[in-house]
């Protein structure tokens, strides 16, 4: 996935009202960035951090500037929620992920039930519901989904099993955007409650794939697979 308009480096002032980050320019303005994490932004917020910013060519938005990634610990992390499920998408439909292959069709934001996914794919044989979480919480030497207490993510586990008994492939697909760990789990700390709901969902055959994102103010790729485990 590459950047469509040249990004805007600053520095960062601070995050607040979960959506907003005040943001000082290179030329020495302070503007305020929209932030699309609705998560607490553990191990990725740093005061003064190397940010950058999409410009925005919206007059009716209040905010222009998009918040994209920072500089942690000389890494660059993504925080755009808005980009795992375009990624997913693109890796997917032209067979990067290996679990993933063979699939003739695949499509964005798909109803199912009463709910929508982010992504299905379907060939003659069977169709698959796919789930998109984007990871950014490090602990360790592991990556950890979710960083704040997920009601809705829950309920999304709770589809991708219904899913499994209507006897369709499910999977949960979490896109870890920093490069600095090596596996992927749940933060059973965090949220307990989440984690109990994902070993029920891999326990009715909901499978789990994490894959790592490369992340460069010219784009963002999904470079490799890596293992998912429970964190000791």
């Amino acid at each position: 996935m590459k950047f469509n308009k040249k990004l805007v480096h600053g520095r960062l002032i601070k995050r607040y009202k979960r959506f907003l980050a005040d943001v000082k320019l290179e030329d020495g303005q302070e503007i305020t960035a929209h932030c699309t994490n609705s998560g607490s932004m553990k191990t990725c917020l740093e005061e003064g951090a190397e940010v950058y910013l999409s410009p925005v060519d919206d007059p009716k938005r209040k905010t222009q500037f998009t918040w994209e990634m920072i500089m942690i610990n000389g890494k660059w992390i993504g925080i755009n929620t808005n980009h795992p499920n375009l990624l997913a998408y693109e890796a997917i439909r032209s067979g990067q992920v290996p679990a993933l292959r063979g699939y003739d069709e695949v499509k964005r934001e798909v109803k199912f039930q009463d709910s929508r996914f982010d992504v299905m794919a379907k060939n003659d044989k069977e169709t698959c519901f796919i789930e998109v979480k984007n990871v950014t919480m490090k602990d360790g030497d592991f990556a950890l989904f979710p960083d704040a207490k997920t009601e809705r993510g829950r309920k999304h586990l709770q589809t991708l099993i219904r899913v499994k008994e209507e006897g369709l492939r499910a999977v949960m697909f979490y896109v870890v955007q920093r490069m600095d760990v090596a596996k992927a789990g749940p933060a059973v700390d965090i949220d307990p409650a989440y984690a109990d709901a994902l070993k029920k969902a891999i326990d009715s055959g909901v499978e789990v794939i994490a894959m790592q994102a490369e992340v460069s103010p010219d784009g963002i790729d999904l470079v490799k697979e890596i293992p998912f485990q429970w964190p000791h």
